[in-house]
């Protein structure tokens, strides 16, 4: 396993801590999860369903069919959606995580309308994504040249073939960029922690 791994499993299971002891689910807790993976490609892919003791509390909500997922983990409900305005109620849920999503859902309208559907959609939530200061682009390992203008550093992505992390597949939030999109999905009631790495902010955790 690379360092690259290692340390985004370290910092998942550190993120899965405060989760449990700020947050604490219990067996009667209903708990949506926005963004399932249905490819794996490490351990710390859909890490809620590896590590929540009670799946059958789990919906699992995200824009691909919900195959291999399903055969993964046959006691959480897996719906496949268009990406926009969530199938579900309001409040249906006691609680929303979002591990590393929000950052993938499009323009900041998207984002915008991603944070808007989570608080209508259920009472608390827990979402996390990456702090675009911190020095290296996690998802393509690359450092600093991620705080160029985007259509920059796609240029660069593109020349080093990595064109799949290219276009909308990821747009970075800075502190001030996370507050203003809060503020702008209405909701004024919550609490960021910075996740530390070495002496720089790894990623961001939001919760209310």
């Amino acid at each position: 396993m690379s360092l690259a791994y290692k340390i985004s499993g370290y910092n998942r299971k550190r993120k899965w801590n405060l989760f449990s002891d700020l947050i604490k689910p219990n067996q009667q807790t209903t708990i949506l999860d926005v963004g399932f993976s249905e490819r794996e490609y490490s351990e710390t892919d859909n890490f809620l369903e590896k590590n929540y003791a009670h799946q059958k509390n789990i919906t699992a909500l995200g824009i691909d069919q919900p195959t291999e997922f399903s055969k993964r983990y046959p006691k959480v409900k897996a719906i496949q959606y268009d990406g926009r305005k969530f199938p579900f109620s309001d409040q249906a849920f006691d609680l929303c995580w979002s591990n590393a999503v929000l950052e993938h859902v499009g323009s900041r309208e998207r984002q915008r309308l991603f944070l808007a559907e989570i608080k209508r959609a259920a009472k608390r939530a827990f979402i996390t994504t990456p702090n675009k200061l911190f020095p290296i682009e996690v998802h393509t390992r690359t450092p600093l040249l991620h705080w160029l203008p985007k259509k920059w550093f796609d240029k660069y992505l593109r020349l080093v073939r990595k064109d799949w992390a290219t276009g909308d597949y990821m747009n970075l939030l800075t502190l001030n960029d996370l507050k203003t999109l809060l503020r702008d999905a209405g909701i004024n009631d919550y609490k960021i922690i910075k996740n530390k790495f070495l002496f720089f902010t790894l990623d961001f955790v939001v919760m209310w």
